[in-house]
């Protein structure tokens, strides 16, 4: 019965949390959605300006591409922002001083930022396909792998916001990622074509298995190579949660 009550204390607790980050990405949905559509449906104008007449192949790469160009910019760009700002506002004492688990409150922070990077995901991947003329590969499974995708990006995010020792250094050290790992890691294009140093570097990204199983997900489905991916994309997402908990300095002292 004790062991119940504490599931229950915790799903209820968690509950309450994601609430709240509905309610705030509700209250903040019209900004979400044309910031997560500016640049990437810029980005994508752009590239079909620069390109001109391209195979399906580099088409459907440049739309995985964007999509994730998406993801990066509100999950991990504005969101490390958003947590930096709450971080040295003193936003989140708040939510220290309440009888509430730090896995909770992780949890709920991580959602915060799948919320509001799934919109700009959604958006490209309509209209990307509309632009360029490419019918991508769409099954159920998709749904899942997305989530999981935006998650192991999220957490880089989340680690930015709290790691940084002010906002105006997460800046720099958002916009910086933002641009080497959308141009300089295998997202727009394909890891045989970077240098060998980047090549390594892409390695210990997870954005380059993302792109990875976006991309045979998109154009062929499910393989047997996309479940190692898959894999790794877990492992990323747990690294990032454990040094999350171990950062966050958690009650008021």
């Amino acid at each position: 019965m004790r062991t119940m009550n504490v599931f229950t204390q915790f799903f209820v607790e968690l509950f309450i949390l994601f609430r709240i980050q509905i309610a705030i990405v509700r209250h903040q949905l019209l900004w979400i959605i044309a910031m997560s559509a500016i640049f990437p449906i810029v980005t994508l104008i752009f590239m079909e300006f620069l390109l001109g007449e391209t195979n399906p192949e580099q088409l459907a790469r440049l739309i995985i591409g964007n999509m994730i160009f998406s993801i990066l910019l509100m999950g991990m760009n504005i969101l490390g922002q958003d947590i930096s700002y709450q971080k040295f506002g003193g936003y989140f004492t708040y939510y220290s001083s309440l009888p509430i688990r730090k896995m909770n409150f992780i949890l709920s922070l991580l959602f915060y930022g799948i919320l509001t990077s799934l919109p700009s995901f959604i958006i490209v991947f309509t209209l990307g396909q509309r632009i360029y003329g490419v019918d991508l590969h769409f099954e159920w499974l998709l749904l899942p792998i997305s989530f999981l995708a935006i998650f192991s990006v999220v957490g880089i995010g989340v680690l930015i916001g709290f790691l940084s020792p002010n906002p105006q250094f997460t800046n720099v050290v958002a916009q910086f990622l933002l641009m080497f790992v959308t141009f300089l890691t295998p997202v727009m294009i394909e890891l045989k074509d970077l240098p060998v140093i980047l090549q390594w570097i892409s390695y210990v990204l997870p954005t380059t298995y993302v792109a990875n199983v976006l991309h045979s997900m998109l154009t062929v489905g499910w393989t047997e190579s996309t479940l190692g991916e898959v894999l790794i994309l877990i492992i990323f997402s747990c690294a990032s949660y454990l040094l999350i908990s171990k950062k966050i300095h958690w009650r008021v002292q």
